[in-house]
């Protein structure tokens, strides 16, 4: 008879099984441009996209917690949900998750065994007319609409992976919209402008349904304008609509009051630190006031304040270390280094600084470097440059060359391994000839979800 620890060890063989088939497609950042083939692959498995409303997100940065925030407070709310997310930081798993946790890995498994002959058909049907099969990420996309129908849930909140308008999550309707700030980032697919790019995400917002937006430039916000009174949805922008009315910085957070479309929300309670997560934040509850209420109902607070308490955002300002403080953030663009490093010095003190530092090759390694160096210009910083396992990182050696523009050489320190890297970091912060040292890993979603494994981080969960 097999033992608990069997079993265990079978279900993790069973999404490694499929998580490997997955990596043999088209891999994440190489998205087709297309919605079609999803068109296809959901009309043959009947619609499992349309089997509950959608709230969509995207943006430049703060989607995945904004998705957080929106799915805390409708669970508050007594609704099942769904949350489709990406990249995922130890297990394929946390990408779909029920009711604020990852699908198990029985129903991940039982999906795709179910799903896989129907994307079969539509990868040969693409291959008659010469074109790739369907991608990695396409493929997790109808697998999540699959296994959200196959709950099933009350609501979806659906996070874009790159972009809007031919994105494979864009194949939903969304009833409601929610775009967080847009900045340059994926400049290789998406346009090197901010109208290019605010132009692809626009595509998310559909007819009749409803635009909520985070504070944009202005000449992303007038582009969403046009485009949410073109297709005749109503639209609500952060700082005209709604917004943060007052913050406090508190013991693992903040203390927030803010202004919905519907009502005013006191004595907030959120557990993430920074400004923009409290931007993200007055989002979030603006998208549930949309759904909810279509902008109109008030929010019973206390399920406010109860859906606050209980949000959590690995890898997003998340301390995995306490003496000297080990801080890991996603930021992988100049706007979110820049946020970040704000956050991280209202939320901790600190006299010293050591940025681990890894950076995959389309990123903007200059911007980033140039936001760490004026962030922290007024204290003492070392950059310890390394990589991920991923094979899209920078190297090193090269990493610390673009470093040494604005860093002294001295302060550049070069780890080919994470393993050592993150050590000599913690070795360089906790100097017991010098106090108030910390220790900032960032800049490559993959550096710090491995540097969350081989610093014992727990998994996704609420």
């Amino acid at each position: 008879m097999p033992t608990d620890q069997d079993t265990t060890a079978a279900d993790e063989f069973s999404v490694a099984s499929v998580y490997a088939e997955l990596l043999a497609r088209a891999p994440e950042n190489k998205m087709e441009p297309r919605l079609d083939p999803l068109r296809r692959a959901v009309e043959i498995l009947g619609d499992p996209h349309r089997v509950a409303p959608v709230i969509h997100v995207t943006g430049t940065n703060g989607k995945t917690s904004t998705a957080r925030i929106i799915e805390s407070v409708l669970l508050a709310h007594d609704l099942r949900t769904g949350r489709y997310t990406s990249p995922h930081l130890t297990s394929v798993t946390e990408r779909i998750s029920i009711d604020g946790a990852p699908v198990s890995d029985e129903t991940f498994v039982r999906v795709w065994d179910e799903v896989r002959p129907y994307l079969q058909i539509v990868d040969g049907e693409l291959t008659d007319a010469g074109q790739p099969r369907l991608t990695y990420f396409e493929c997790l996309t109808i697998l999540a609409f699959a296994v959200f129908a196959d709950t099933p849930v009350d609501v979806v909140v659906l996070e874009v992976g790159i972009g809007g308008s031919w994105d494979a999550t864009n194949v939903a309707d969304g009833v409601v919209s929610v775009i967080t700030p847009i900045s340059l980032d994926h400049t290789d697919v998406l346009g090197d402008t901010i109208e290019e790019i605010a132009d692809t995400k626009a595509g998310i917002i559909k007819r009749g349904g409803f635009l909520v937006s985070a504070a944009q430039p202005v000449e992303a916000a007038e582009i969403l304008l046009a485009r949410a009174q073109d297709v005749g949805a109503q639209y609500r922008f952060e700082g005209i609509e709604f917004g943060v009315e007052s913050r406090n910085v508190a013991v693992g957070g903040q203390q927030l009051t803010i202004n919905g479309l519907a009502a005013r929300y006191e004595d907030l309670v959120l557990p993430l630190h920074g400004e923009h997560q409290a931007e993200n934040a007055a989002v979030a509850v603006a998208a549930v006031e949309a759904f909810l209420g279509a902008g109109e109902k008030e929010l019973n607070v206390e399920l406010v304040r109860e859906g606050f308490a209980a949000v959590r955002s690995p890898g997003r300002l998340e301390t995995v270390r306490t003496d000297p403080p080990v801080v890991v953030d996603a930021a992988h663009n100049p706007a979110g280094i820049a946020a970040t490093v704000t956050a991280l010095r209202e939320a901790f003190a600190f006299s010293r600084a050591v940025v681990v530092l890894g950076v995959l090759v389309e990123k903007d390694a200059e911007g980033i470097l140039a936001a760490l160096r004026d962030a922290f210009a007024d204290m003492p910083v070392t950059v310890v440059v390394t990589r991920s396992s991923s094979p899209r990182a920078i190297e090193p050696t090269e990493l610390a060359e673009l470093a040494q523009t604005w860093f002294a050489e001295e302060a550049v320190v070069v780890e080919e391994s994470l393993d050592n890297a993150l050590a000599t970091g913690i070795q360089l912060a906790d100097d017991p000839q010098q106090f108030d040292g910390l220790v900032l890993v960032t800049g490559s979603i993959t550096l710090i979800a491995e540097a969350r494994i081989l610093l014992g981080a727990r998994g996704d969960e609420r």
